[in-house]
């Protein structure tokens, strides 16, 4: 994830920038131009996911929704080596694959959670375990949610066997208007946070609009406490990282005293640059339509709106500025902001052109995206939208992979991907099916006929009993 933006490109070219266009510079400029690598490492937390062992295997016999709109029945699918070699009607079986009669059931990729807490806000939900909000100052884009993520979270385990989840996008909470880095990570056991960490996914930044930071600093006496304080301070963080930038292209440029490292502005540059990707905590039209604003004042893209409980208001304005908006099927009115809700929100922004996502921020609700999904494909057909299912699983799988910048590796059932799929157990769309395997880099991670095949974290082995040595 060495992706280096303009701060770090900076750092990187100071050697290469030791001598000015004139053909002189001070030997004490030129000594203090370190390279970048020598000031700092800019993948301190690199990935180390490995992918399980898998083997050849087919699926025939399937009905396959290819996660971009696609449907073929009586389908069949290769996969080896990680990657989806073939999909189609008909394919030779090589060699010694593994053959799964898929008779009478569904394939699907791998359902991708854009919004999720696993870990950060992991079971039993105790605050000992309430890692997800750093909530001690209006802009902590310095802070990184892996670091608050523990992967012996149960509900790991739980989104993988009842929820078909392959990828999981884990934010930090929205208490601040800038809640700090998320990260995206594989649904796989590991020892670690970067045994799960998604190789080569780029950051998010995680903002926040509207009620909830200004409660929580309004509360304190503090700003923000109005919305107008929101987009201000948010305002104000931006012309700071603008100057921070400014700052290294001064000294990459004309050496002298090298700037002091800013973990927040480092962050927001690396928003500014397109390597950071934001996803903005925010219901209401209106105040998306000020981020929006926000966003091309500074020079930055929304990558998506979270939550957009609103958003079947604003789908032109969406689609014309390329943003995602995930969101639930049903849950509204718990705050004002959540108030002006119709079920057939998500329906309404596709049917809008614009990119639709089916998220859960919930523990419970990861376990049946395919459900959350299915309530909002009925709603809109009520409403006279006609949306196939082929077609409404975009929203758990191509969609969500296009928002987090990792749509080239997985997200849906094409040649040359990431081996991400679910065999359901009958139509995904059911309240009554449940995935019956899932493969994650085309290895086996979970098969409901297969105890062996249930992950369990250590953490539910239990504690040593009264007597145990120690």
């Amino acid at each position: 994830m060495a992706r280096i933006g303009i701060v770090a490109a900076a750092l990187v070219s100071l050697v290469a920038c030791a001598t000015t266009s004139g053909g002189s510079a001070s030997a004490e400029n030129a000594s203090n131009r370190l390279s970048y690598n020598e000031l700092f490492d800019p993948d301190p937390f690199p990935s180390t996911y490995a992918p399980y062992p898998g083997v050849p295997t087919v699926i025939t016999n399937a009905t396959i929704y290819d996660g971009e709109g696609g449907e073929i029945a009586n389908g069949m699918i290769y996969f080896a080596d990680g990657h989806i070699q073939s999909v189609g009607q008909s394919l030779d079986i090589p060699d010694g694959a593994t053959v799964v009669d898929g008779s009478g059931l569904w394939v699907t990729p791998g359902v991708i959670d854009i919004h999720s807490h696993l870990g950060n806000y992991p079971s039993p939900g105790v605050g000992a375990h309430s890692d997800g909000n750093e909530a001690t100052d209006p802009n902590t884009a310095n802070v990184w949610t892996e670091h608050s993520v523990w992967p012996q979270d149960p509900g790991f385990s739980r989104a993988l066997a009842n929820g078909g989840v392959t990828t999981l996008n884990i934010l930090p909470g929205s208490a601040n208007l800038f809640g700090g880095r998320s990260v995206t990570l594989r649904n796989v056991p590991a020892r670690t946070m970067q045994g799960m960490k998604f190789p080569d996914a780029p950051y998010g930044l995680k903002m926040a609009c509207g009620e909830n930071p200004k409660r929580v600093y309004g509360s304190r006496n503090r700003s923000p406490s109005t919305r107008m304080g929101n987009i201000a301070v948010a305002r104000q963080a931006w012309a700071d990282a603008q100057r921070y930038r400014e700052q290294w292209e001064r000294y990459r440029e004309d050496g002298g005293a090298r700037p002091a490292r800013n973990l927040q502005n480092e962050t927001l540059v690396g928003v500014m640059e397109g390597e950071i990707l934001v996803h903005n905590h925010c219901y209401r039209a209106d105040e998306m339509a000020n981020m929006i604003d926000m966003a091309n004042e500074f020079g930055y893209r929304i990558s998506s709106f979270q939550h957009a409980v609103e958003a079947y208001k604003i789908p032109d304005l969406l689609n014309e500025n390329g943003i995602c908006s995930a969101m639930w099927a049903d849950w509204w009115g718990f705050k004002m902001e959540a108030y002006d809700a119709v079920f057939e929100n998500i329906p309404m922004v596709h049917a809008g052109g614009a990119c639709a996502i089916v998220h859960s921020d919930d523990q419970n609700g990861i376990q049946r995206l395919n459900q959350e999904a299915a309530k909002a494909l009925a709603d809109g057909r009520r409403a006279g939208i006609e949306i196939s299912d082929a077609e409404a699983w975009q929203w758990l799988a191509i969609n969500p992979a296009r928002a987090l910048g990792i749509a080239e590796q997985t997200g849906s059932l094409v040649s040359g991907k990431r081996a991400d799929i679910v065999l359901w157990n009958g139509n995904p769309f059911s309240v009554y099916s449940r995935p019956q395997m899932v493969w994650i880099d085309g290895a086996l991670m979970y098969d409901m006929n297969d105890p062996q095949r249930r992950p369990i974290s250590d953490f539910e082995l239990g504690q040593p009993g009264e007597g145990s040595v120690r």
